[in-house]
């Protein structure tokens, strides 16, 4: 019951206080959509228009006034206008000093000025207080309520009481204001909605690039290689082998590179001897980007789950099993149950079946209603020590798998390894590393420098 009373004490700030008239520069989509929001948040609000006309548009509850006299009216006004149109903002510098001056403007592409909205419309109107804020929040959101994906409003001016005037607005509808410090971050906040999927950029591109060379080298080694040597059309498998070949592949190998940055860091600081000198850019980036790699790990891992469940319906799996079974009826000979292979095969059905529900296991800690409802120490528990023991099911998966044709020289077409082969380097390397990174000859110094020890500091011991 506090709790749930403190969650609407922030949504609806002094709901016993008369609210402010606010001011809307613009009678366009979002003008108006913020201004019905506003209008059942309990807000009088005034529009400022170039017709004084009232459109069938319009909030019935709102007045619509000339600018001048809509700005004279509020102490807080929302430019709801496009950047090309504030020019005439200059002829009304009188009625707009000491104004609040809320910019929700955006752009058609990322840094297409030299300097943000918020910004140039600062200099045009010096005597202002330019906020801005309400730009990462859409028109049809807003008028349809569904904000649960757009519920945060990035807030930023160098006036500290005007920021907090807009803060108390943003509350007030029902949305999450984040400050996010002064009006030099503006332009970093108009670029954040034209930003796609920033983060998942390079797992993206790995993985298709991964996909591509895969694919073309099992297409390689049992397609285009047995109808040459073999004579034999086995092209039926680029829609469910070949794939299947894939995925778990790909699956690996990202979840390997998860925790590979993990372990060049380690190394990294070890050589240093200090933890406060950055790390390269490009570690940087892909620590930051391990999440997103981790995801798609489990989406390829799935996609691995789900084709291995029709290979029984497979017709050429029937067509292989039936032939067997009427060979051994002609020959009236039973083979025998050999016990190394069903060892083989249920060992690495239960290693992929316990890696996969690891692996799922880390995709769910990942979502934020989950990782938000776990201390730090959990969270770091489950992604890191579960998820070794994740990679080292997968990992083990792949070589009981695969193990037996490691050492088979038919296995090298063309001289060309088996896929299974390729996809064991990168997470064995990280196994390997990480097993000789908690011997506690290197885990004791790693442990120091991590708490703030220095090997060359002047006041280490």
């Amino acid at each position: 019951m506090i709790k749930n009373s403190s969650n609407i004490m922030a949504l609806s700030p002094n709901t016993s206080n008369k609210r402010e008239t606010v001011c809307i520069f613009g009678t366009g989509d979002f003008g108006r959509a913020l201004g019905y929001k506003m209008i059942q948040s309990g807000y009088p609000v005034v529009f400022g228009s170039r017709s004084k006309q009232a459109s069938s548009l319009i909030p019935k509850d709102a007045e619509v006034l000339s600018h001048a006299e809509a700005a004279q009216k509020s102490a807080i006004i929302i430019i709801a206008i496009q950047r090309q149109h504030y020019n005439f903002l200059t002829s009304l510098s009188e009625v707009l000093h000491g104004k609040v001056l809320v910019d929700i403007s955006n752009n058609l592409k990322i840094n297409q000025y030299p300097e943000s909205n918020a910004e140039y419309l600062a200099q045009l109107v010096p005597g202002a207080k330019v906020v801005k804020a309400f730009n990462t929040v859409s028109a049809w959101a807003l008028q349809s309520g569904t904000l649960d994906a757009s519920r945060q409003v990035f807030v930023c001016g160098d006036d500290m009481e005007a920021k907090q005037m807009v803060m108390d607005i943003v509350r007030a509808l029902g949305l999450t204001p984040v400050d996010q410090g002064s009006l030099l971050a503006a332009q970093e906040i108009e670029n954040y909605p034209l930003q796609l999927f920033p983060m998942w950029k390079f797992p993206i591109l790995l993985s298709l690039s991964l996909v591509t060379f895969f694919f073309f080298y099992c297409l390689i080694r049992d397609v285009i290689y047995t109808y040459i040597y073999e004579n034999k059309d086995f092209s039926f498998f680029i829609a469910i082998s070949i794939p299947n070949r894939i995925w778990p592949i790909l699956a690996l190998i990202l979840l390997s590179l998860v925790y590979l940055p993990g372990v060049l860091a380690a190394i990294i600081q070890l050589y240093r001897g200090t933890k406060y000198r950055r790390f390269p850019d490009w570690l940087d980036k892909w620590m930051l980007c391990r999440k997103q790699l981790g995801l798609v790990a489990l989406a390829f891992a799935s996609l691995h789950a789900v084709y291995t469940l029709v290979i029984p319906i497979r017709s050429f799996v029937r067509w292989r099993s039936s032939n067997q079974i009427i060979s051994q009826a002609l020959n009236n000979k039973t083979e025998p149950l050999n016990i190394t292979n069903a060892w083989i095969s249920d060992s690495y059905l239960a290693l992929g079946i316990l890696g996969f529900f690891f692996f799922v296991l880390l995709g769910i800690t990942s979502l934020p209603s989950v990782s938000n409802s776990v201390n730090w120490r959990e969270f770091r528990f489950v992604q890191s020590k579960l998820g070794y023991l994740t990679l080292i099911l997968c990992t083990a998966h792949t070589i009981v798998y695969g193990g037996k044709w490691f050492l088979s020289p038919s296995s090298y077409r063309w001289y060309l390894p088996s896929a299974y082969m390729l996809a064991l380097i990168v997470p064995c390397i990280v196994l390997v590393v990480k097993f000789v990174l908690v011997f506690p000859c290197l885990d004791k110094p790693l442990t120091r420098i991590r708490q703030g020890w220095e090997r060359n500091a002047p006041y280490s011991e």
